[in-house]
């Protein structure tokens, strides 16, 4: 702590991320990574795009990438919002439609940036409990608030929403910002982008690191009305014009083209899913049921803070919560298929 420190920088509370080593000795299945790597024609053209117009600065309005994305989501590039990550395009979120002074809504165990962000803009927030399945309680979005935001795929459980019941909370909410942060949902949910049309107050947020495999490009996008993304490049434009560099803009496009390529390794990751959550089952685990890349897992005999430790002594990473209702689960990120062999058998010895 310093004394140079504002107020705001010495009151908050910073997400911590997933440990990132780098003598590369652990198999890491706490961040959910894509175990495959970017389509060989992104990889290409991000080669092709090192070149001497890196001199030059990226077009700010990423006019070619907005409209592959809204081509594949049937939607105009008026309709979509690129950043750096689905993360600051987060930020900018909430600093765009969410208040001071009027609570917004998000579920208690959830992804833990939303209460960072809403310490950082002075938003007060109301945690609504997830029921006992760890299911989202939709009647408890339908209450007076300044804004709504949860995953979908939500974090860390896995759990998937309905479509139905996403248009419900955005329906009964049509005076505020509904914001389904869709970082998983290419793992095994349909997209509410469906519903954008149809609903003005609706943002989807979603990424480009899990089912497109370029995490380390840091891309990510808002699809919505016209006006939420507006607002969105106005608060853009007031903090950084350029948000994506040259190599991430052409990474990007090529990865939105190559569909085969985004698809199969989609399907990949979704059979290991099932498979790894068959065999946990069978291991005397509790398996929420997943429709991410990763899985969220409990033992009745060992607890999830022995676990985590034993498996990071054999060389396997996964991720612990110390929080309250998810001190005795883990989060395990779905690896290629040998990475989940090897932790189904490594897991089976120590619970054995």
């Amino acid at each position: 702590m310093s004394i140079y420190w504002s107020k705001i920088t010495t009151e908050l509370d910073p997400y911590v991320p997933g440990e990132q080593p780098q003598d590369k000795k652990y198999i890491k299945l706490n961040t959910n990574e894509n175990p495959y790597p970017p389509s060989p024609k992104t990889l290409q053209a991000m080669k092709d795009a090192a070149n001497a117009d890196l001199r030059l600065y990226p077009t700010p309005t990423c006019d070619k990438l907005r409209e592959c994305i809204a081509r594949f989501h049937g939607l105009t590039k008026e309709q979509v919002f690129v950043g750096n990550g689905s993360d600051e395009v987060l930020a900018m979120s909430f600093m765009t439609f969410f208040d001071p002074g009027r609570p917004i809504l998000f579920p208690d165990i959830t992804y833990s940036f939303y209460p960072v962000y809403a310490g950082l803009f002075h938003i007060y927030y109301k945690l609504l409990s997830l029921n006992d399945d760890f299911s989202i309680p939709v009647e408890q979005f339908l209450t007076d608030n300044g804004g709504v935001i949860f995953p979908n795929p939500n974090a860390p459980t896995g759990r998937y929403l309905p479509l139905a019941a996403i248009e419900e909370i955005v329906q009964k909410n049509a005076k505020q910002v509904v914001i389904v942060d869709e970082a998983y949902i290419d793992f095994g949910g349909q997209s509410a982008a469906a519903l954008i049309n149809k609903y003005p107050n609706l943002l989807v947020i979603q990424t480009f690191s899990k089912s497109r495999s370029l995490a380390g490009m840091r891309i990510g996008f808002a699809l919505g009305n016209k006006e939420l993304i507006e607002g969105l490049e106005r608060v853009k434009n007031s903090f950084n014009s350029y948000t994506l560099d040259r190599v991430a803009l052409a990474g990007a496009i090529a990865a939105f083209q190559d569909k085969d390529y985004f698809a199969g390794s989609c399907k990949r990751v979704i059979a290991t899913r099932e498979k790894t959550a068959a065999a946990l089952t069978k291991l005397g685990f509790t398996v929420i049921p997943s429709a991410a890349n990763f899985l969220f897992i409990s033992h009745s005999v060992i607890s999830a803070a022995k676990l985590y430790q034993l498996l990071r002594d054999n060389g396997i990473l996964v991720r612990y919560f110390n929080k309250p209702r998810i001190d005795n689960f883990l989060r395990v990120s779905i690896g290629s298929e040998e990475e989940m062999d090897l932790f189904i058998q490594k897991t089976a010895k120590i619970v054995g």
